[in-house]
C-alpha cells in the first residue's frame, strides 16, 4: 500500500475563502487527501483565524472532485454534541460522494471551553468520547436512538440522510491505554507523533483491523517552507511554537495568552529542531520520512504560515510530493 500524502486545511492561519481555494490547489498539485482542524481559537494570536470548519469542509466537497477529505480533528462531546456530529458527518459523506473520514478526538480545552462547562479530567475525557463514538455508530445505523448514558442523552433521534457505505471514523490516541479503549470503536488510528510502537499495539489489539490492511495510520507534520531558511524559522517561532508544548500541555490551555505564556522561553533554534524549516526539500522528506518508517499509511503536511500559501502550492508540493513518494516507494 503505497504512502499516501495529504494536506492540512489550517484553520488556524486562513480564512475560509481562503481556505477553500488551497483545498482547490492541493488537489492540483497533487495531494491523495486533505484533512481540516476544527477550531474555536487559533493556537497562537499571531495565527489569527479561526472559521467553522463544517461550513469550509461543504464548501471543499463541492469545491474538489477525488481528494480525499477528514476532520483532524472533531471533539463530540462538549462543543457538539455527538447527535450533531453524526448528521453532519453523514452530510459531508454524502456531499463528498463518499470521500469523507470523521476525526475524532478527546478535546482540548482552548476550543471547548466556549461553551461555559468545565473542563473534565483526561480519563472523564476518553470515557466521553467512547460514549459519543457509540452515539454515532447508533446514529448511522439510520434507526430511531434513544440513549440514556453518563454523559449524553438521545431521545427520539434519526439520521434521515445517510450514506450508502456508511463513514470511518478515525480516533486520535497516544498510547496503549488509547488502543485498548477506542481501537475496537475506530476503523482508523490517528497519531500526533511517529511512535512504531502506538502502531504495533494496534496492529496487536485483536478487537482492530491491520494497519496498511482494513486501516490506516494518520498523522501530521508541520513543515515550513520558504527560500530563506532564517525567514522560515522566524515564522515557524511566530506562529507554531505551541507545537513544542506537547499534548499533555497543549489540551489544558485555556486561551491564545495562555499558550503565549506557555511557549514564552521556546526559542527560534527550539522550533528549527522539531518543524523542518526552510528551501532544502530534501531535508523535509528526511523529516517526514519517519513517519513511514514508523509504519504510517498517511501524513499529512501543515505548511505553516497562511500567506506562503499559493507560493508552497505552486512551486514547491508537486516536487516534494515527487521526492516522498520517490523516498517512501523506496522504503518499503
Amino acid at each position: 500500500m503505497p504512502v499516501q500524502f495529504g494536506y492540512t486545511l489550517m484553520t488556524e492561519q486562513a480564512g475560509p475563502k481562503d481556505l477553500v481555494k488551497y483545498a482547490v490547489d492541493a488537489e492540483a498539485a497533487g495531494f491523495d487527501f486533505e484533512v481540516c482542524s476544527d477550531h474555536y481559537f487559533p493556537w497562537l494570536s499571531a495565527q489569527g483565524h479561526a472559521p467553522y470548519a463544517w461550513t469550509v469542509l461543504g464548501a471543499v466537497a463541492h469545491a474538489t472532485n477525488n481528494v480525499e477529505l477528514m476532520t483532524y480533528v472533531t471533539c463530540p462531546s462538549m462543543r457538539y454534541h455527538p447527535a450533531i456530529v453524526a448528521q453532519k458527518a453523514a452530510t459531508m459523506q454524502i456531499m463528498s460522494d463518499g470521500r469523507f473520514t470523521l476525526g475524532l478526538g478527546s478535546g482540548e480545552n482552548v476550543n471547548e471551553h466556549v461553551v461555559g462547562e468545565r473542563w473534565p479530567s483526561v480519563d472523564e475525557r476518553h470515557a466521553m468520547l467512547a460514549e459519543a463514538i457509540g452515539v454515532i455508530r447508533s446514529l448511522h445505523s439510520g434507526e430511531m436512538v434513544d440513549h440514556r448514558g453518563e454523559y449524553f442523552q438521545v431521545d427520539s433521534a434519526r439520521v434521515w440522510d445517510l450514506p450508502e457505505d456508511g463513514v470511518p471514523i478515525g480516533v486520535a490516541v497516544s498510547g496503549p491505554k488509547g488502543i485498548d479503549t477506542f481501537g475496537p470503536l475506530a476503523d482508523h488510528l490517528i497519531a500526533t507523533e511517529p511512535n512504531r510502537h502506538l502502531v504495533a499495539a494496534w496492529n496487536d489489539n485483536p478487537d482492530t483491523g491491520t494497519i496498511g490492511e482494513q486501516a490506516r495510520a494518520i498523522g501530521q507534520i508541520p513543515i515550513c517552507w520558504d527560500q530563506d531558511r532564517s525567514q522560515a524559522v522566524e515564522r515557524a517561532h511566530d506562529q507554531f511554537r505551541w507545537f513544542a508544548g506537547g499534548w499533555d500541555v497543549n489540551a489544558d490551555l485555556r486561551t491564545t495568552a495562555g499558550f503565549a505564556a506557555a511557549t514564552k522561553f521556546v526559542t527560534p533554534d527550539d522550533v528549527a529542531d522539531s518543524i523542518p524549516c526552510g528551501p532544502d526539500l530534501d531535508q523535509i522528506v528526511d523529516g517526514i520520512r519517519r513517519y513511514w518508517e514508523a509504519g504510517f499509511t498517511d501524513i499529512a503536511l501543515v505548511q505553516i504560515g497562511g500567506d506562503s500559501q499559493d507560493s508552497f502550492l505552486r512551486d514547491v508540493a508537486p516536487t516534494l510530493l515527487q521526492k516522498l513518494r520517490d523516498a517512501s516507494s523506496e522504503a518499503h
